[in-house]
Formats: C-alpha cells, structure tokens, sequence
C-alpha cells in the first residue's frame, strides 16, 4: 500500500470524517480552507480510486466516493507494510514496543491476546 501524500492525505480524512459517500463538492467544501479548484479534487479522488482506496458510485450525475476502508485498517496496513520491509522485524518490533506508552502497550497486549485466541493458540 502506497503512503498517501498530503492533499491524499486530507482527502481521505475527510472522507473517514464523513457518515456519507461525498461528492467532490462536499470534499471541496470540507477542504474550503485550501482553496482547491473541483478538477484538483477530483484528480485526487480519482488517484486514490487507482489506489483501491475509494470506491466511486457512478448512478448520480455527481459521482459520489467513499473509502472502501476505515482509517483503522489503513493504519494496520501500513504497519504491516513498514514491519515487512525492515531488515530485521524482530529488532523493529522491539524499538516500536521501546517507544509507546503504558497505555498503547496494554492496548497492544490485549490485542495480541484476542488475536491469538481467535487463532486458537496462545502467546507465552
């Protein structure tokens, strides 16, 4: 999965923001600080529909888009992502339990708990 570039980036947040597919419109409107032209939004959205990021709904005249995941698993993706590429996972799994706190690191336990459960095996 490729990183998303910053106006990608905003775009999808608002996206994740929204309980609604969004027209290029609504993006434009909730981006209103930018000052972005339509066809730059629009080129944005059909990128990130490139991507498998957005699905686009073609029935209305205006195309309407919304992400085909939740910022959840886009941000596990991406850490798949970084882990699969790092020479040594072990060694980078180690420096990223090092940086996080008390609170992500019960958070994180507790999650590989239950995935292991659902795996049916456990951690030891």
């Amino acid at each position: 999965m490729a990183r998303l570039g910053e106006l990608e980036h905003a775009i999808m947040d608002a996206l994740w923001a929204s309980d609604e597919p969004m027209t290029a419109r609504d993006v434009r409107d909730a981006l209103a600080e930018r000052d972005l032209a339509a066809t730059t939004i629009l080129t944005v959205l059909s990128r990130l529909e490139n991507k498998g990021l957005v699905s686009r709904d073609r029935s209305a005249r205006a195309h309407r888009y919304r992400p085909t995941d939740s910022r959840d698993v886009h941000v596990a993706s991406l850490m798949r992502q970084a882990l699969d590429s790092a020479p040594d996972a072990d060694a980078a799994l180690a420096r990223f339990a090092d940086a996080v706190t008390p609170h992500e690191a019960a958070a994180l336990a507790e999650a590989l708990d239950e995935a292991m459960r659902r795996r049916g095996t456990r951690g030891g």
